[in-house]
């Protein structure tokens, strides 16, 4: 099928999630899920892989083995195109609307040394700078997991010692679910972040390498 937009019932079905989230609230509402959340978000994916890599739907099922949270399903329908290990670009859908970004999501294994001693370095380090200098000009929100402290061993003076503190760094746009939600215009708007994030996502993707 082409994309052609989320409908109301989408977000309405993460409301009640919300409230209920439960087997049963499930259950009943699971062709609701089928056909208005699951079905537009492979469809926007199949559109959005073609410049950008193949897009994978997250499960609707969260993993509870070691959680204090025991509620079975997430409250959000995330995809995701990779282009190294825990690196690539997001989009989502929950109650509160839609949210596009991109980045390094998780670092795993050696990950975070090799970003940071990629930042440390002038030569690749003052590039990432720019980078999320302009991003956040642009409007875009720099989130990830930030220690409060510098890392070991870096200098209190370090020009980039902002990005050091980063163990994940990821930008991105949310958008309020306004009528064109619930239209094609969702594509261009999430290929339009897409895009405006790929240098970061190239850059730690040349910087970190999967093994």
């Amino acid at each position: 099928m082409s994309f052609s937009g989320f409908p109301d019932e989408a977000f309405l079905f993460y409301e009640g999630l919300e409230a209920d989230n439960s087997k049963t609230y499930w259950t009943r509402h699971k062709r609701v899920y089928d056909e208005t959340v699951k079905a537009p978000m492979a469809a926007l994916g199949e559109e959005l892989s073609a410049e950008f890599g193949q897009v994978h739907l997250f499960r609707p099922h969260r993993d509870v083995r070691f959680a204090k949270d025991k509620s079975p399903y997430k409250t959000h329908q995330g995809a995701y195109a990779a282009t190294a290990e825990a690196i690539g670009y997001y989009v989502q859908l929950d109650a509160a609307g839609l949210h596009a970004g991109a980045g390094l999501y998780s670092a795993q294994g050696d990950q975070l040394a090799r970003y940071r001693q990629a930042v440390d370095e002038e030569l690749s380090g003052v590039p990432l700078e720019k980078v999320v200098a302009g991003l956040t000009a642009a409007g875009y929100e720099i989130e990830g997991d930030r220690l409060k402290t510098r890392p070991r061993g870096v200098p209190e003076g370090h020009p980039r010692l902002g990005l050091l503190r980063y163990r994940s760094l990821h930008a991105g746009r949310r958008f309020a679910p306004e009528p064109w939600v619930h239209t094609p215009e969702v594509l261009d708007r999430v290929r339009a972040v897409w895009r405006d994030l790929t240098p970061l996502v190239e850059w730690l993707t040349v910087h970190l390498p999967a093994d």
